[in-house]
């Protein structure tokens, strides 16, 4: 089992393995790398049904887990995903919503009992590249921030017993896309309401810290059908509303940030495996 090449990838809900590894998913899946997508809450503070939010009257949240694992055991076979592990956490909810103050909500779970989940899970697998959010949970998410703490913890301790994973990257925003989207969009005749190019000091990535960078091109149409099972969603999916030909220039890269590695690695990193093959 340690001799199989496996990608492990620690996720906060459903939906959030399309975006920002769906391409890579699909691309090693067809490469006969064994995937694992580990997915710590149920999505509990996504829209219920006729788009019900959070907080208002008639959102049923148990009715809400259960369409949105249905809707992940959809993405994950658009993606090719041979292993999906839930950890079943309650969603926290965003970062200052009335959830967040629930003992049971993933982000309040203390810390050394789920990321022991977590590195049972990695004993298992024994993944030789393990794929999370930063420390920020990539936009400060109170889910994908903790997403990030377990996988950490896990991580260390793996290395520690078994010398795995040999390497561990942070999903990336990077920041000159974001800011190239927002002329594409218009030249395209797309309405939006955020501002591209004016972007916070907190968002995205700085390209500088971004090592690798993969082209997942082929997978695109994949990564479209994985996101449109996650209907539920589709309000909150900006990226369903693009035009098809759009789509290859928005989601046809994924970018990651190399944080170890105990191989040695080329200086543009295009293959998470590079050094491990």
């Amino acid at each position: 089992m340690e001799s199989e090449l496996t990608l492990m990838a620690v996720h906060a809900h459903p939906d959030d393995e399309v975006l920002s590894t769906g391409g890579v998913f699909a691309r090693y899946a067809e490469e006969g790398v064994r995937t694992v997508l580990v997915t710590c809450t149920n999505g509990e503070q996504g829209d219920g049904p006729d788009g019900v939010k959070p907080g208002e009257p008639g959102h049923d949240e148990e009715a809400v887990r259960e369409r949105r694992l249905a809707e992940l055991r959809d993405s994950v076979a658009h993606l090719g995903i041979e292993h999906v592990e839930l950890l079943g956490y309650r969603d926290s909810g965003m970062a200052g919503w009335d959830a967040n103050t629930r003992d049971d909500v993933f982000a309040n779970v203390p810390l050394a009992r789920s990321a022991a989940k977590l590195t049972a899970l990695m004993d298992k697998y024994r993944p030789q590249v393990l794929v999370t959010y930063d420390e920020n949970g990539g936009y400060g998410h109170p889910d994908h921030i903790q997403a990030h703490r377990i996988a950490r913890v896990a991580a260390e301790t793996q290395r520690d017993r078994r010398g795995i994973p040999h390497k561990v990257y942070h999903t990336a925003m990077p920041r000159s896309r974001f800011r190239a989207m927002g002329p594409m969009l218009r030249e395209a005749g797309v309405d939006f309401d955020f501002d591209f190019e004016e972007l916070p000091d907190d968002f995205g990535t700085p390209d500088e810290k971004v090592t690798t960078y993969i082209d997942v091109r082929r997978y695109v149409d994949r990564k479209r059908k994985a996101l449109a099972a996650h209907a539920s969603q589709a309000d909150n999916i900006f990226f369903l509303r693009l035009p098809d030909d759009l789509l290859p220039q928005v989601l046809g890269f994924e970018a990651f940030v190399r944080v170890k590695s105990d191989v040695p690695v080329p200086d543009d990193e295009d293959d998470l495996f590079a050094g491990i093959r």
